[in-house]
């Protein structure tokens, strides 16, 4: 019986689960930090990227707005050329307005 008792008294006692428990309840608060901090990280993350994805949206519709406006304006520049050409002007002067090219006694040379 001695031996026995030699035996299991180098056995450590049982902690009390109340003990671990309570250890256990200490940390709560530094988890709840942790947890608040990575929450704010993933909502910082999830917002940075929905921002660089409706900022692409606005650089792409800005794009094609000054894609549309220079092929505008290489349009108008070409009408207003063909609109001054010399020929249509005197077509134009002939025929709706009535208009002809001075005669000898028409022009007045000024000195």
């Amino acid at each position: 019986m001695s031996n026995a008792r030699a035996a299991y008294s180098k056995v450590a006692a049982p902690r009390k689960l109340e003990a671990v428990y309570a250890h256990r309840w200490d940390l709560f608060p530094y988890l709840m930090v942790v947890m608040v901090l990575l929450t704010l990280v993933a909502i910082f993350h999830v917002w940075s990227r929905v921002k660089v994805i409706d900022l692409n949206l606005q650089l792409a519709e800005s794009s094609r707005t000054l894609k549309d406006q220079q092929q505008e304006q290489n349009r108008l520049t070409l009408e207003v050329a063909s609109l001054k050409n010399p020929a249509r002007v005197e077509v134009l002067a002939k025929g709706e307005l009535g208009m002809a090219l001075p005669t000898e006694q028409q022009v007045v040379v000024v000195k």
